[in-house]
């Protein structure tokens, strides 16, 4: 029976190289400059790939006192916009060595169970959603650096927070509704307590409300298809003028709406426009294809891993939040004349 291939060493890529192992840890681990030569650090970086040499990352780990993984908490996966973050923020982890631990939390069932008890000693920080506060219970008090996403700069609990554009998105929405002229506004808002869904409530009112006769009403849905439905059909059945414009906080509130004014005999645009944000899928997959605006989930999961090394390298992480656009289609026109 063949003997078992064994798993070569920093040793052998030494042997290999013609170098000490002193030379192959300091090329290895990117640590060379100024103190091996360039040609000699090529030669060590050859003969690791020769011989297949991985670097055992729990000894160095050890060493280093850190477990390179950090913990993404974020709300139940409902939607791809969050599995976009997690591709953005794993990609940037596994530029720099890091592994990424997904944890969502759990919808309507209280404070998340403490995923951080067992596992504090094996993270080394967090990126958190404000969507996914319940869970964040678990976290206060810990010595854990954490970086918070879609939250209030001024009263968030992370060492860092990271944001996307979301007034200039909603700016952008009343701008582009007001510009076609309506005036009467119905916003379909998530039903969930967080600082990003405020913000949309808070920049629709003072966009429309700045306009002569702009008004805005609000019926609140949790982020279902049905329970946007249902409180659109009962919105729109309410007494007095009906809106022309229904300005929706999410993409899937807004298919919702669609199956509400389909089922009352109204169309879309025509009789009224809608619009949704996020750009998920679904939005070039419902007839008309929806005008929303478009969320870089990927770029806002690298930014907020981005931010968690610099917080963990003791660097300030850059600033600024995201920009996000406005994506026209053709969900959206003038009001009928009334």
């Amino acid at each position: 029976m063949a003997p078992a291939s064994t798993r070569p060493t920093s040793r052998d890529v030494a042997r290999a190289a013609g170098v000490s192992q002193a030379a192959v840890s300091l090329v290895l681990g990117d640590k060379w400059r100024g103190r091996v030569a360039e040609a000699t650090a090529e030669r060590v970086r050859r003969a690791a790939s020769e011989l297949g040499y991985r670097p055992n990352l729990a000894a160095r780990n050890l060493r280093l006192g850190r477990t390179r993984t950090v913990l993404l908490v974020v709300p139940a996966l409902t939607t791809e916009f969050f599995a976009g973050v997690y591709t953005g923020a794993a990609r940037v982890a596994a530029e720099h060595g890091f592994g990424v631990v997904l944890y969502p939390s759990p919808e309507g069932v209280g404070p998340a169970r403490n995923p951080f008890a067992s596992a504090q000693a094996a993270l080394d920080g967090v990126i958190a959603s404000s969507m996914a506060a319940d869970a964040l219970t678990a976290i206060r008090g810990e010595a854990l650096p954490l970086v918070m996403l879609d939250s209030d700069p001024e009263g968030s609990l992370g060492a860092a927070t990271v944001n996307l554009d979301i007034a200039d998105g909603v700016r952008q929405v009343a701008g582009h509704l007001l510009g076609l002229g309506h005036r009467r506004f119905l916003h379909l808002a998530a039903d969930v307590p967080s600082w990003t869904f405020e913000v949309r409530a808070r920049e629709l009112a003072a966009r429309v409300g700045a306009v002569p006769g702009g008004s805005v009403r609000t019926v609140r849905a949790p982020i279902s298809i049905e329970d946007a439905r249902a409180a659109t059909e009962a919105a729109l059945a309410a007494p007095g003028p009906r809106p022309t414009a229904l300005v929706c906080d999410d993409d899937k509130l807004a298919a919702g709406a669609y199956k509400a004014l389909r089922r009352l005999g109204l169309r879309v645009p025509d009789d009224m426009s809608v619009t949704g944000l996020d750009d998920l899928a679904l939005a070039t997959a419902i007839d008309p294809e929806l005008t929303t605006v478009r969320l870089d989930a990927e770029l806002f999961g690298e930014r907020g891993m981005r931010a968690l090394l610099a917080v963990l390298d003791g660097r300030t992480p850059e600033g600024g939040d995201i920009p996000v656009e406005l994506v026209v289609r053709g969900s959206t026109g003038p009001p009928m004349a009334s």
